[in-house]
């Protein structure tokens, strides 16, 4: 009898073993770390952060992240404790500027996949562990601008002596922001036709002080309506007090602004994240350059705010469908001039190199081809009816 209970104690023994062994494998083996340039107090760096955690949990890995991480040295430290303290196999950086020092970090550990947002250089680095990824936020821009465009067509038909002048809070004379700004007003140019559009930049990408400063000359300026490239509550705050229209980015602010909040894309990180991370545990490669778009849900919209015009979400969901079957095509040439010509050719600065020279015919069949040979936007074109009233370059 006691050799009998000795033999059961062992089967359950190995029994038990086994579903431990079980519950073990269960936990997240593969460790990601991501560098924020700010926190979650940032519109930009809250949307990264949301999405990362989603696909964290999604994925049964485990997340450990980096906040407040200037483009600096100090990214590049940061992506090596997260390796050689955190024991992470995968590293994201999610602003342009952190590019230069995170491509240092891939190339002293090849073992590392590296994955950065809105950056240049990975189709020409030759790492094999370094790559860029980003969305055709152009299309949610010029989404945004069609909203934009019948909140100003309701405001001019109650009031014919309006004059239909937006106004736009830049960061940086960027192609990534000269494309935002450029689809956003195309947008809204689609629906009232003689729209102008003033842009001031910043010169940082979160500066509440001098965003809200932007957007009240904008508005001082006759500006009825704003929109921002910028990260902050600066200008929404600035639009909600003078009870102007606002097109936000990265995030609904309807909660802060309830009276002159409209709409906000954004780009909905958690496909890629989830895409990096799955091919990281299948063994398989990442891309080089991977751009999301409407279709697979990488470019996202909020909810509608209350100022809006009505009818406005029908006409959105209309022209969203017309955009993802290629019906229209945002940078179509046919939609606007250069000092009143219309183009036919163009060079853009693809292959990035420090003079910005131009190296790639970016137009064919009548259209600006944004984000087709890298993920990171190459729009530089600078249109008739947009005035930039300052400069600043990064």
């Amino acid at each position: 009898m006691k050799k009998i209970i000795a033999l059961l104690l062992v089967v359950l023994s190995v029994f038990g073993m086994a579903a431990c062994g079980n519950t073990q494998s269960d936990e997240p083996t593969l460790k990601v770390g991501f560098i924020f340039l700010h926190d979650e107090n940032s519109t930009y760096d809250k949307n990264f952060i949301d999405a990362a955690k989603i696909a964290c949990e999604n994925m049964n890995v485990e997340m450990f992240q980096k906040t407040q991480i200037p483009e600096s040295n100090a990214c590049y430290d940061a992506a090596i404790e997260l390796i050689e303290t955190d024991g992470c196999s995968i590293i994201f950086a999610d602003s342009f500027g952190h590019e230069s020092f995170l491509m240092e970090a891939a190339k002293e550990h090849p073992e590392v996949q590296f994955c950065h947002a809105t950056g240049t250089q990975a189709h020409t680095a030759g790492l094999a562990n370094f790559h860029n990824a980003f969305a055709h936020i152009y299309e949610g821009r010029y989404l945004a601008g069609v909203v934009a465009g019948l909140k100003l067509k309701e405001m001019m038909d109650a009031d014919p002596t309006i004059v239909p002048k937006m106004g736009y809070v830049g960061a940086f004379t960027f192609a990534e922001v000269i494309s935002g700004y450029t689809s956003f007003y195309l947008g809204a140019k689609s629906i009232v036709p003689e729209v102008t559009m003033d842009v001031k930049f910043t010169g940082s990408w979160y500066d509440e002080a001098k965003e809200k400063q932007a957007a009240q000359a904008l508005i001082d300026n006759g500006c009825v309506l704003i929109s921002q490239h910028a990260d902050s509550m600066g200008a929404p705050t600035a639009c909600e007090s003078a009870g102007v229209p606002n097109v936000s980015y990265n995030g609904s602010t309807a909660a802060a602004c309830p009276n002159t909040f409209l709409v906000s894309s954004r780009i909905n990180w958690v496909p890629y994240f989830e895409y990096m991370i799955g091919q990281v545990q299948k063994g398989e490669a990442i891309d080089t350059d991977w751009a999301g778009d409407l279709e697979n849900g990488a470019v996202a919209m909020t909810e509608l705010g209350t100022a809006v015009a009505p009818g406005t979400a029908e006409k959105l969901a209309e022209v969203k469908a017309q955009l993802i079957a290629d019906e229209i095509n945002v940078f179509a040439t046919a939609n606007f001039t250069i000092h009143g010509a219309k183009l036919s050719t163009y060079f853009a600065d693809v292959d990035t190199d420090p003079n910005y020279t131009p190296d790639t015919e970016a137009i064919a069949n009548g259209v600006f081809q944004e984000s087709k040979f890298r993920s990171g936007p190459y729009f530089d074109l600078r249109i008739d009816g947009i005035t930039l009233l300052d400069e600043a370059y990064g």
